[in-house]
Parts: structure tokens; sequence; C-alpha cells
């Protein structure tokens, strides 16, 4: 199991800062990738997270409501196949 951001993410930044493990990535100005990404090969789910982010724009895959299931694909596909890949 592991968390991820859906577009409700306003890139405040938060979650980034207390991160344990440094999991939570982003890309500047690319359209393609506009929120933040959790690893999911990293990610401890302490849920450290979903505590600070101000737009409650993180869940739980498993609990990720239906309009954002689609994300959870997505946050995978930031470190297998785009600009997060090598990352972590």
């Amino acid at each position: 199991m592991t968390h991820v951001i859906t577009s409700k993410c306003a890139r405040v930044g938060a979650c980034v800062d207390v991160c344990p493990t440094d999991s939570i990535h982003a890309v500047e100005d690319n359209a393609e990738w506009p929120t933040y990404y959790i690893s999911p090969d990293s990610c401890i789910d302490c849920g450290a997270c979903l505590d600070e982010c101000p737009e409650e724009a993180i869940f739980v895959d498993d609990d990720t409501p239906a309009e954002f299931q689609a994300l959870i694909a997505k946050n995978e596909e930031f470190f297998t196949e785009g600009p997060g890949k090598g990352l972590v």
C-alpha cells in the first residue's frame, strides 16, 4: 500500500517537508506532471503527508475516491516512465 496525491494538490510542498523517506517528488513547469508524486517503492505509509496537506489531496491508494482512481497509475508511471524514473 502507498499514498497517492490527487489533482486537488496546490503544490504547497508541506508534504515534501515532512516525508521521512524523501519519497515525494515533483517537476516544475510541466503540464503533463502537474502535482507531487509519491514513490510506491520508498513510501513507508507513515501518513505524515496526510496530516500536512492543506488541500486534503493525499489518499491511501485503497481509499482513493473513484474520481481520482486513474491517478494511482499516473503516480506509478511518474517513477517508471516519467521524469521520476530512477529517483528512488
